[in-house]
């Protein structure tokens, strides 16, 4: 099974290059499954139904959210009817939605689940004890299990791949818009990476115009954050890993350019 795990989504540019480059690999068979964050799509603020449906449309099977996930208000209504938009599983009790998803594929059944972290977030529940909570249930998830973990610190996301290594198929973090250099192959064969990176516009400040952010940090004073247009990327990573028994074979980096 190969894997496709797409970068933070931001805006219209970063839909663009979705639809353009991950659509191209889903439909030329380079790919079985295409993961994507899209908790930003929508303007650079959450997910909304359209835009969801586009992803989709374009070759998303499964979309991840993170802390912008009720940015946008018909988000909470449509969780109730697509199960293939996933908010982090460890979220108070009570919100709307899942936090996982179990699907077959014609290369297997896969697991996805999405979490998100505690060290400069809000305050949501430990992502390690909800990890050991749904992997109880792991015999109806089959082998293939893989994880976004959507998370600031690479401390915390490095301990959850430590933690969960042997036990999913492959951790990698998405929240910082910044692709890491450290994709492994951790010692009990799950992938790994700290940040997948963003797809967008990389002419900017993590996709937004670089001239505001630069103004925000010399004054303090508040501003509207326009999403950039120039430099567009797809980031992320492509997993190949053993459907049977859940083993990672191999983790490889991706950064496309749509021009």
């Amino acid at each position: 099974m190969r894997i496709l795990f797409v970068g933070d989504i931001v805006g219209g540019p970063g839909r663009r290059a979705f639809v353009r480059i991950a659509g191209r690999m889903k439909r030329g068979g380079e790919v079985d499954l295409v993961v994507a964050n899209a908790e930003n799509a929508a303007g650079g603020k959450g997910l909304s139904r359209a835009i969801a449906e586009e992803l989709f449309d374009a070759g998303a099977d499964v979309l991840t959210l993170g802390d912008h996930a009720w940015d946008q208000k018909d988000i909470i209504p449509y969780l109730a009817v697509e199960r293939r938009v996933l908010r982090p599983a460890n979220l108070p009790p009570g919100c709307p939605g899942a936090g996982l998803l179990s699907l077959d594929t014609p290369a297997g059944r896969v697991t996805v689940i999405n979490l998100i972290g505690r060290v400069f977030m809000g305050p949501n529940d430990c992502p390690f004890r909800a990890a050991d909570a749904l992997l109880a249930k792991e015999p109806a998830m089959g082998k293939a299990i893989v994880v976004d973990f959507h998370a600031e610190a690479t401390s915390e996301k490095i301990a959850l791949g430590r933690y969960l290594d042997g036990r999913v198929s492959a951790v990698v973090g998405t929240h910082t818009h910044v692709q890491t250099a450290d994709e492994t192959i951790l010692p009990k064969q799950t992938a790994y990476l700290t940040d997948l990176g963003m797809t967008g516009p990389k002419d900017s400040v993590i996709g937004r115009d670089a001239a505001t952010i630069i103004q925000r940090f010399l004054t303090g004073m508040p501003s509207k954050f326009e999403i950039a247009e120039k430099d567009v990327r797809l980031e992320g990573a492509i997993v190949d890993l053993d459907a049977k028994t859940g083993r990672a074979q191999r983790i490889v980096r991706v950064r496309e350019s749509v021009e």
